[in-house]
């Protein structure tokens, strides 16, 4: 099943650390199930390098899923707390390096 990053952009005004955004991530992640193959990490430090957006903070954090395809993917992605409050995921398919052998 093809694998995807899942990164995520925070509105602006997004505070980290409550209890209900706690409880919303915590939900959201179990609802994944067995398709949450990486629960990711936070960023802490990052910057951009082009343009990428100014209505939504650098990249917060990443998580890896597995899912049928891009549309599928996305759909998972539309349950983010994040995009409830304005921000954004960004989803998209990995890929083997040419060259490399295949990961399973």
């Amino acid at each position: 099943m093809p694998t995807f990053v899942l990164t995520y952009r925070p509105p602006k005004d997004y505070k980290a650390g409550t209890p209900e955004g706690m409880a919303a991530w915590t939900a959201w992640f179990e609802s994944m199930g067995p398709a949450l193959a990486d629960i990711g990490k936070l960023v802490g430090e990052s910057t951009v390098v082009g343009n990428c957006g100014s209505d939504v903070r650098a990249l917060a954090g990443y998580s890896v899923i597995r899912a049928d395809d891009l549309a599928a993917a996305s759909s998972v992605a539309k349950g983010c707390p994040f995009v409830a409050l304005g921000g954004g995921v960004e989803v998209g398919l990995l890929a083997d390096l040419p060259g490399t052998p295949a990961s399973s």
